[in-house]
């Protein structure tokens, strides 16, 4: 684990000299002639909204005559090893997308261009959401746009909620009895009445900030652990307890493999928890009977803080500026942003907010401490492995939360 954490710490300063190496190269938006500007997105634009990726490059590519919009979509997986390689290599793309948590880290390497003073011309701007447009500021600077967020909610199957006579839970006790007679009910093998990959820590962490802990806080200039508090271990025992009695998945599997709606679709799920997005894949069986709400909290009434993920979209060290931003604006045209929450993402600004299942469970959201060194945590697997010893029993939940705290004190304030 350290030795891994070390390894990882170490690529900070790697990608620091490669943002500066970068930076010292003539900008490509002073080459007289440009034939095509590159863009990175993730997958999930490919699948999910490749007419939306279609629309901006029509209209980028008819405003600017004789450029082309070369788009080359990426996974999460190794989308960051790929782009330092490109930092290092002086071809980085035009236009990134970016994780939100994935942020930090490269805006503190300067491998991103300071859009400040171009902020006020991308659409939306002033409404822009407070907490994924905090992405992409560093040192009160803007490195990034915001693109799209996505909260997390309840997938359900209603037909299951009804044979049990359960109505939609206000409480984390009650979504827990629910869970309990459904699996009376459905007591198949591999069968779960809530899907919850062991550790998978987005949802995790829910508990936790929803009795009041949290992972780290910034004191006195230096990151402290905080997983070891008594909030955020109430919070991590309410997580054992929860996924003991509803999840039949591994204890130490991952939330996308098997990607829950998959499971879902086979019907091996009354209920699965993660983005709004996921009932656009539940199956032509279950399209009809599916149904979302707001992962009730342990307070009754009040909803579980959920991950507020997403992605924002930023401009390397080296792209063509001008032309990526003029990409930028139009594919996070208000236009677009609507059209992305018809499929159930949460847009970039609050002026096109509604009142969905998706939009509700955004009002109670965590996120990530935004330190530059965050990423590593991820890569580090810090908080997985706290889950699988906890839900194994390997560790006790003080001795998990303690060891978890110290790592990811010492990973954030690695220099």
């Amino acid at each position: 684990m350290r030795v891994r954490l070390f390894a990882a710490a170490a690529v900070v300063l790697t990608l620091a000299v490669m943002a500066s190496t970068a930076s010292a190269r003539t900008s490509r938006s002073g080459s007289a002639a440009a034939s095509k500007i590159t863009v990175w997105l993730q997958v999930d634009a490919q699948s999910g909204w490749p007419n939306l990726v279609a629309a901006a490059n029509q209209e980028f590519e008819s405003k600017h005559p004789g450029v082309n919009v070369d788009v080359q979509y990426q996974t999460w997986g190794d989308h960051l090893s790929k782009f330092d390689a490109t930092l290092a290599g002086g071809n980085t793309p035009d236009v990134i997308e970016m994780g939100n948590t994935e942020m930090t880290k490269y805006m503190a390497a300067n491998a991103f261009a300071n859009l400040t003073s171009q902020k006020s011309s991308f659409p939306n701007s002033k409404n822009w959401l407070k907490g994924l447009a905090a992405s992409g500021v560093y040192n009160g600077k803007t490195y990034g746009v915001p693109y799209y967020a996505g909260s997390r909610v309840v997938t359900y199957r209603s037909d299951l909620f009804a044979k049990a006579h359960a109505k939609v839970p206000t409480s984390l006790a009650q979504f827990t009895a629910t869970a309990k007679k459904i699996g009376k009910q459905n007591n198949k093998k591999g069968f779960s009445p809530v899907y919850i990959a062991g550790t998978d820590w987005y949802i995790a962490m829910g508990f936790v900030y929803d009795f009041g802990g949290q992972i780290a806080k910034l004191k006195n200039g230096k990151w402290v652990g905080g997983l070891e508090s008594k909030k955020a271990m109430a919070g991590l025992a309410a997580y054992k307890r929860f996924f003991n009695a509803a999840s039949r998945a591994s204890k130490t599997g991952v939330e996308n493999r098997p990607q829950p709606y998959d499971v879902y679709s086979q019907g091996k799920a009354a209920s699965i928890v993660g983005p709004g997005w996921f009932s656009c894949c539940v199956g032509k069986k279950y399209t009809k009977t599916t149904k979302q709400f707001v992962m009730p909290g342990h307070v009754k009434g009040q909803g579980m803080p959920g991950f507020l993920g997403g992605s924002d979209l930023a401009v390397p060290i080296g792209a063509n500026k001008a032309m990526a931003l003029d990409w930028i604006k139009l594919y996070t045209s208000t236009q677009t942003m609507s059209a992305l929450r018809g499929i159930g993402n949460i847009p970039n600004t609050t002026s096109l907010l509604g009142s969905s299942i998706n939009e509700k469970a955004a009002q109670q959201s965590w996120f990530v401490p935004t330190a530059k060194n965050w990423v590593n945590v991820e890569n580090g697997n810090i908080l997985r492995n706290m889950l699988a010893q906890i839900l194994t029993g390997k560790l006790s939940i003080k001795q998990a939360a303690q060891s978890a705290s110290d790592n990811i004190s010492s990973v954030l304030n690695a220099s």
